[in-house]
């Protein structure tokens, strides 16, 4: 018998005894004990303990023994299994488990296998979900993201997508995207929706206590670590959550390559590697300027996993200016191009615009641009104070190059060796310092003007 048919056995026999699906756990037992693996070799894959994994097995075999009148244990579980006619157990439950399909034989999940002829868009939640969004900032005015929203919905409510990585350089909007996409699109399709900023680097125990505490009593939070992920998983499994981690370029370290754990962090790898690859119907969403190294792997590997760049605001942009009542509506356009059509970077400098021009946009564009307002200035101080010096001598070279190059034209440019060079122009990459072209097959980079000006005044 194939573990997909299986797995729909099981799915529902147990949905028939509980009223619940087949969890995570009771999954990886009946695939391990297909494979003739020991309960300490299955606790081990998923980082359960042994006793805990024992008292689901048994619980799974009793199912199987009460749902199909034969006496079932781990040990005959194969072999009965072998003789059996699968079309009469299917017939005995009355359906033959449609909610489920095999993707190489394993990766088995309702949440992201439904049947073409299924309702795609979830039901709201007849309830009103519980919403927690901590110490989220608030939100005074939303410019049009409409194609970044509906990508996300669809990822999300389409999609069944579990882990979404928002990524952009500081100050492009990320925040905001994220909860103007919960306040207004998909709220209502949630059980929780939870945003938690990890801007003071929490360590993953004291994030899962933090997240714990919304679903349960504090009596009822377990001490050990590896026990409070298995709890979180099953809540995502119970609930339909959407949880919001903000800043998580906090948990990466500086003077390293990009989307390294700093030292005492590297739980959060597996964290989020295990909101990937266990099945639930629940999403995570992760912002960061900076992206971690185990994404890009995620995302290639046929896992409900995705990333979002956020770039430009384009002509949205024209209302940050139009709200800080600039002159010379003409030249709009101009000095959202100069500015990267960044939101925070165009707040600055409308400040600026106000304050010392009168708000006349083409006066201020006779100066030498771009001009970098202090703000501004402050915050691209926050990911080059994190470079290597390999990096760091990159973005020097590229800032006096008139033109975009390629990696090869850097080699013996600078004092470091063609692997060093290679990995930190990788490395900025993931930074979003980097602008990238194709020419004649062959990739260029550069820097936008306003990264640009910022190397000269800093580091001429």
């Amino acid at each position: 018998m194939e573990i997909a048919e299986v797995l729909k056995l099981a799915d529902e026999l147990i949905f028939a005894k509980t009223g619940e699906h087949i969890d995570y756990l009771q999954k990886a037992i009946l695939e391990g004990t297909l494979q003739g693996r020991t309960y300490p070799e299955i606790a081990e894959a998923t980082h359960s303990s042994e006793g805990h994994t024992r008292d689901i097995g048994s619980e799974l075999w009793q199912i199987f023994s009460e749902g199909l009148g034969e006496g079932i244990t781990k040990r005959n579980f194969r072999a009965i299994l072998e003789k059996a006619k699968f079309d009469n157990f299917s017939s005995a439950i009355g359906r033959v488990g449609r909610d489920y399909v095999a993707i190489n034989n394993l990766n088995i999940c309702q949440e992201r296998a439904r049947s073409p002829t299924e309702p795609q868009n979830p039901q709201p939640t007849s309830k009103q979900p519980h919403i927690d969004l901590g110490d989220a900032p608030e939100i005074f005015s939303f410019f049009d993201r409409t194609s970044e929203l509906s990508t996300l919905e669809n990822w999300i409510t389409q999609e069944h997508t579990r882990l979404i990585t928002l990524l952009g350089i500081s100050g492009i909007g990320k925040t905001t995207l994220s909860l103007s996409l919960i306040d207004r699109r998909i709220k209502t399709q949630f059980d929780y929706v939870i945003y938690r900023s990890l801007r003071f680097s929490p360590s993953l125990d004291a994030t899962l206590t933090n997240l714990l505490q919304i679903f349960s009593q504090p009596s009822e939070i377990p001490q050990n670590i590896e026990t409070k992920i298995a709890q979180i998983l099953d809540y995502l499994r119970k609930n339909r959550c959407l949880i919001v981690l903000d800043d998580v370029q906090m948990l990466l370290g500086s003077g390293q390559l990009a989307g390294q754990y700093k030292t005492g962090y590297e739980d959060y790898q597996l964290f989020f590697k295990l909101i990937a690859e266990v099945c639930h119907q629940s999403c995570l969403i992760l912002n960061s300027w900076e992206k971690p190294r185990e994404i890009a792997r995620l995302s290639k590997d046929n896992h409900p996993v995705r990333c979002f760049v956020l770039g430009s605001l384009g002509v949205a942009a024209k209302e940050i200016l139009n709200s800080q009542k600039l002159s010379d509506e003409e030249t709009w356009s101009t000095l959202i191009d100069i500015y990267q059509g960044n939101p925070l970077w165009l707040e600055f400098t409308a400040t600026l615009i106000q304050e010392l021009f009168g708000g006349r946009v083409s006066e201020f564009l006779h100066c030498e641009m771009p001009i970098l307002d202090e703000g501004l200035q402050s915050q691209l101080s926050q990911p080059f104070g994190r470079l290597t010096p390999a990096e760091l001598a990159v973005m020097i070279h590229l800032a006096n190059q008139p033109e975009p190059v390629a990696v090869s034209h850097i080699f013996n440019k600078i004092p470091f060796s063609p692997s060093e060079i290679v990995n930190a122009v990788r490395s900025l990459g993931n930074r979003f310092l980097l602008d990238a072209v194709e020419r004649e097959k062959i990739t260029l980079f550069s820097l936008n003007s306003v990264v640009k000006q910022y190397v000269k005044t800093q580091y001429s």
